[in-house]
């Protein structure tokens, strides 16, 4: 990806190509090519390398960026080439998690869902518990069946009205 990279910059930088052309011609998004320049304006080829993803970073090192960002008024894409992050959304997560929950926001989460076969298994119901459960059931059916046959009633009843013919002179 590296020669690609630098080859379809310098086609737009050096060749006066229009993005919209190189993007189209290499066929990929017009907004990825415009990152690219970007990175390279900043950082030269060395902000072509590519970063590498779907990687976990220390609670210190989220805060060590956010104060550089801070201290030196860094731009988002300045420290994301400084410290190889990814994506600029990373670091605005964290300085949104930051923000809202102090240095306990830049803990890293656990990813998935969590484990639930080390639960307790539930006690079995007492009897009394079983017939409330039993009677809570019966109600909703009731409830529910009370409900269809209003609905099919006033269905029938507006049929009916439908199918009789006014009364002429």
């Amino acid at each position: 990806m590296g020669e690609l990279t630098l080859r379809c910059v310098r086609d737009v930088l050096e060749k006066h190509r229009s993005i919209v052309e190189v993007s189209r011609r290499k066929s990929f998004h017009k907004d990825l090519l415009r990152k690219w320049l970007q990175d390279y304006e900043i950082g030269g080829s060395k902000g072509l390398e590519p970063k590498v993803s779907n990687r976990t970073y220390s609670p210190s090192f989220k805060f060590k960026v956010l104060k550089t960002i801070e201290r030196e008024h860094l731009s988002l894409k300045s420290a994301r080439l400084r410290f190889h992050i990814p994506s600029d959304s990373i670091i605005i997560n964290w300085q949104k998690n930051f923000s809202t929950f102090g240095i306990n926001g830049l803990q890293s989460k656990p990813k998935g869902r969590l484990i639930t076969m080390n639960r307790k298994p539930k006690a079995p119901l007492t009897r009394l518990e079983e017939l409330e459960l039993e009677n809570e059931r019966l109600r909703c059916e009731n409830a529910f069946l009370k409900k269809l046959r209003a609905l099919i009633q006033a269905e029938e009843k507006q049929r009916r009205g439908l199918s009789q013919k006014p009364y002429k002179n």
